[in-house]
């Protein structure tokens, strides 16, 4: 396989590149997010013919003054996108997502992304310390690929490094208690010609004490976002969706809604059979 065909590498893109990058905190302001929301939200709406959601109820109004980190897989590049709208349409939330390649794209700094960079030790801490930081105003969500590099879709077994179980072990000294939300992504096609993003929250690990193993702790959390990418699958495979909600459905093309129109008419030919 040449170098153009391959897709995936186990290499993180900051040391394949080596290059130096400063980090780069988020850089938001009230304009900014305005402009991200317009764009990201319309990016979805524009590709996608739904985005359906569920597992929503299990949290709590008080939830949403605790400290709070969304997980997930990474497998493509919509991943930070349908974060970006997780956060700011569901939890409606600023999102504070860790990239990796910020400095060639750096306005995403704008919508509320920070960088971080693998290649040096110091740096990746230094963005793993600003994480914490940013989880003290509860207006944020931390958004995190804890892969730490883009894995095929169904990879298994999930295997974090252990940046997240150290942003929650700090969180939960400095703060007391930390949520952690595991999500599961799907994109696929259902009944339209155009692809769905299904969304699954899973059960909420809530941490308040950093008293851990880091180890232990980031097979439990690789345990539970399995579980719930594996229970979004076997749903989604049973053709399960009652108890999704939608934050988004589209206007059936005009060909769509004259093939439904025919679909109602009923046809009887003339010998009655």
């Amino acid at each position: 396989m040449s170098k153009d065909e391959q897709l995936y590498s186990d290499i993180p893109p900051t040391k394949l590149r080596n290059k130096e990058e400063k980090f780069k905190p988020a850089k938001t302001s009230w304009f900014w997010i305005h402009v991200a929301s317009f764009f990201f939200h319309n990016m979805l709406e524009n590709r996608f013919y739904a985005f359906r959601y569920t597992g929503m109820e299990q949290f709590t109004d008080e939830d949403r003054n605790i400290p709070t980190i969304i997980f997930a897989p990474h497998c493509n590049w919509w991943d930070g996108i349908v974060l970006y709208n997780i956060t700011n349409r569901i939890f409606h939330k600023e999102i504070r997502l860790m990239v990796e390649e910020l400095n060639r794209f750096p306005l995403l700094r704008r919508g509320g992304a920070f960088s971080v960079n693998k290649k040096s030790p110091q740096s990746a801490m230094t963005a793993l310390n600003y994480s914490v930081e940013v989880l003290g105003n509860t207006n944020n969500i931390l958004g995190i690929f804890p892969q730490g590099i883009i894995r095929p879709p169904y990879f298994r077994p999930m295997e974090f490094q252990t940046g997240l179980a150290y942003i929650a072990k700090n969180a939960a000294k400095r703060y007391g208690k930390v949520n952690l939300i595991p999500v599961a992504i799907e994109y696929t096609f259902l009944r339209d010609n155009r692809p769905e993003v299904l969304v699954r929250f899973g059960d909420k690990v809530c941490l308040d004490t950093p008293d851990i193993n880091r180890k232990e702790f980031t097979h439990k959390l690789e345990r539970s976002l399995e579980k719930t990418c594996d229970d979004q699958f076997h749903q989604i495979s049973e053709g399960d969706l009652s108890n999704y909600k939608i934050l988004f459905k589209q206007r059936l093309k005009w060909y769509r809604r004259i093939e439904q129109r025919l679909k109602r008419i009923d046809v009887k030919s003339k010998s009655g059979v």
